[in-house]
Order: structure tokens, then sequence, then C-alpha cells
């Protein structure tokens, strides 16, 4: 097993936590802009990561932090609370509220995928020479601040997954939430009452668990396949 990089693994933590702030902020402005201002009032219309922290600490620091520094890659959760009365009411606003925070995820990786492509345009990046990773999709040419590179790649990939992963149409994730875009008032109010009960909650993630590593290879093929276009 090969060693992992403290430094490289801070750099998961760092693009974790601000990844998952921009996600919960997205969650929460587009609740407040549909009317909810639960999230607004909780302080959570903010790029800054400090009322996400309060409200999830430990799926926003202590378990990212840990599988950063110990596997390599960061993992954890967040949440921004909404009046569940005002998501019966107005079903496709709840249904838009679902959708930004994977929209911001994708906002993220588009414009780090932009930075790099334009990097390697300008032989700022080049291709590595041994290992194309996760978080090494470009190096630097000047090997003096690989740590952009590095970022870049981490900001890249973990958004696409985060993005995908959280649009998997299985409760509790957002695409389930999603899908009332296309329903009908009744069926989307219907879906809400089915898709709140903890035990098709925990199953949805259990699934969707042993799904995405299936999902995960060919996304990445693809990042590289367009990077390199």
């Amino acid at each position: 097993m090969s060693s992992i990089d403290p430094a490289v693994g801070l750099l998961w933590f760092l693009a974790f936590l601000f990844s998952a702030t921009v996600h919960e902020a997205m969650h929460a402005w587009a609740a407040w802009k549909g009317g909810d201002p639960t999230a607004y009032h909780g302080g959570q219309v903010s790029l800054s990561p400090f009322p996400h922290i309060r409200r999830e600490p430990i799926g926003m620091v202590v378990l990212p932090l840990l599988t950063a520094l110990t596997q390599g890659w960061a993992i954890g959760w967040a949440s921004a609370p909404y009046n569940p009365f005002w998501a019966a009411r107005h079903p496709k606003r709840a249904a838009l509220m679902a959708a930004a925070g994977p929209l911001g995820n994708f906002m993220i990786a588009a414009a780090a995928f932009t930075l790099i492509k334009v990097g390697l345009g300008s032989g700022i990046f080049i291709p590595p020479e041994h290992r194309i990773g996760l978080d090494s999709l470009v190096v630097s040419a000047d090997a003096t601040q690989g740590f952009v590179s590095t970022l870049l790649s981490i900001l890249l990939m973990l958004n696409v997954f985060l993005g995908v992963f959280n649009l998997l149409p299985l409760p509790p994730l957002d695409g389930s939430a999603v899908l009332a875009l296309v329903l009908s008032r009744d069926q989307a109010l219907r879906l809400q009452e089915y898709t709140s009960q903890p035990w098709l909650q925990l199953l949805g993630l259990a699934v969707a668990w042993k799904l995405f590593p299936f999902l995960g290879g060919p996304l990445f093929s693809t990042v590289l396949r367009l990077l390199y276009f």
C-alpha cells in the first residue's frame, strides 16, 4: 500500500469543505428564492463554511478530514434545513431546491475543467509522465506550483462525483426529489410522502453506495477524454 501524502490529504479535505458548502448554500438559496426562508434564517445562504459546519460538524469536518488523511480521498455529508410544509405546498419549487445542490457541484467542476484546459493549452499544465489519478489529472510544468494542478484535479473529479452521486434517483439523495419536476402535483406529493420513510432512505443510501463504484470508472474516463481531446 502506498503512503498517503498528508499535504494532498489536506487538499482533499479543503476541496470537500468548499464543495459541500457550495452544494448546501445552493440548496438554501434556491429554497429562499422559492419562498422558504428556513435555511436563510439559519445563515446557510452563505459561502462561509461555518454555518454549515455548525449544523453538521461530523459530516463536514470529522469524517472528511479522517478519510482524507487515511484513505487519500474525502467523504462526508452536509444538509440544509427546509420547511416540509412549504415543500408539500410547492413540490416543483422543492424539486428545484433539490436540483440546485448538484448544480453547484457541476459549476465548480466546470470552472476547474476550464482552468485545466486553459493550463494545458498554454503549457502551464502537462500530462503526468507516470500515473494519472483523481488528484493528478495534470501536473504543473513548474514543479514549485504543483499544488495548483493537484487542487484543480481534485476539485474537478470530486465535484463530478458529488454531482452525479447526488442525482441518483434514490432517497434521500437529491435525485429522488428532482423527479418531481416531471410529475404531476399529486404524483409529486405521493413521492415526497413515500421517500420520507426512514427505512427507504437507509435502503436508498445502501443501494447508492453499492451502485456508484460502477459509475466512477466511466466518469473518470470520460473526464480524461474531454480533457485530452
